[in-house]
């Protein structure tokens, strides 16, 4: 027997609201209250619903769209990613709709809802592991997942990135064998791509038979947090030789603290970040770093995505690895 279909009344009714005001949510969701909106969002995640492409509620002249989920607008990283993704797009004319959900996994469910009630035909993902809501309402999506930034196993979406676990392990070890014994980890969100660099961090310490230690702040990390856990390193851990932090702006904070103190870098303090972003090779001594591929994830992962929207065969796992470099810090 053929399933029934989804309509707008459906939505409507489960909602608690007028079929209108769902045709108005889907054309131009801005002209509905936050609320509502939001109601709506929900329910379409939640029972799967994709509007017809030639309804005329959501139908215009609009490029069809690929929907995007980046944790915040204020990061190099997440623009070059988004580079990368438009570099496809716009060659294949498809446009991109981003939404910011600041760090916050309820916020993120909230956006996965949201985004795709509005007829995406994909949806590309900078985190891995979300909300037991927001898996319910991505598995009930009858469109290509595409999954960024780090390595998954969840069934059923592309996956895109490097081994976080392994980078930290393998810069960790390029300190060790520098000389520095007293490494400390500088975390900043403690999210799954922050724990799986600690993990691979506390790894090659513990390998090398030496205590390991940590600073998270759970907060984005900038220059400035970088300069402030430096300082409160220095009084928790005298006699450290060496940091290594989970991103390059926080690194480049480390520095100037050093340098501002009069410690030399990196005969007293080696320091090491993650990204290579551009902040921290400008700087001098030149940062040593973890270069991750930040263009060609969101470049490669939009590329699979959209064969997938044709129906066109192609790959859906891909370690586009990472590189490591001494800089000057070590």
């Amino acid at each position: 027997m053929k399933a029934q279909r989804i309509t707008l009344d459906d939505i409507a009714t489960l909602a608690g609201v007028t079929k209108m005001t769902v045709s108005r949510y889907l054309r131009t969701p801005e002209k509905v209250k936050p609320e509502t909106a939001e109601r709506i969002a929900s329910v379409i995640a939640e029972v799967g619903y994709q509007p017809d492409a030639d309804n005329p509620a959501i139908s215009s002249n609009i490029a069809p769209r690929i929907g995007v989920l980046i944790p915040s607008f204020n990061n190099q990283i997440f623009a070059d990613v988004l580079a990368g993704i438009e570099s496809v797009t716009t060659a294949h004319g498809y446009q991109t709709l981003v939404v910011n959900y600041d760090y916050d996994s309820q916020r993120e469910e909230e956006q996965i809802a949201t985004v795709l009630a509005m007829n995406v035909k994909a949806l590309l993902l900078t985190e891995s592991v979300h909300t037991l809501r927001a898996d319910k309402y991505l598995k009930a999506a009858k469109i290509p997942i595409a999954e960024v930034m780090g390595l998954s196993d969840n069934a059923g979406r592309i996956n895109v990135g490097f081994d976080n676990y392994r980078a930290g392990f393998d810069m960790t070890n390029m300190l060790l064998a520098s000389g520095k014994t007293q490494i400390i980890y500088f975390g900043s969100m403690s999210d799954i791509r922050d724990e799986q660099r600690y993990a691979g961090y506390c790894k090659a310490m513990e390998e090398a038979g030496l205590t390991v230690g940590r600073i998270a702040p759970n907060k984005v990390s900038s220059v400035s947090i970088g300069t402030g856990m430096m300082t409160l390193a220095r009084q928790m851990y005298k006699e450290m030789d060496a940091i290594l932090c989970t991103n390059d702006d926080l690194a480049v904070g480390v520095l100037q603290e050093c340098l501002a103190s009069g410690i030399t870098v990196p005969q007293e303090m080696a320091i090491a970040g993650f990204h290579g972003l551009e902040i921290g090779q400008i700087v001098n001594p030149r940062l040593a770093s973890v270069l991750t591929p930040r263009f060609e994830m969101g470049k490669v992962a939009t590329e699979i995505l959209i064969k997938k929207i044709k129906g066109l065969p192609t790959i859906e796992k891909v370690d586009l690895h990472y590189r490591l470099s001494m800089g000057e810090t070590i």
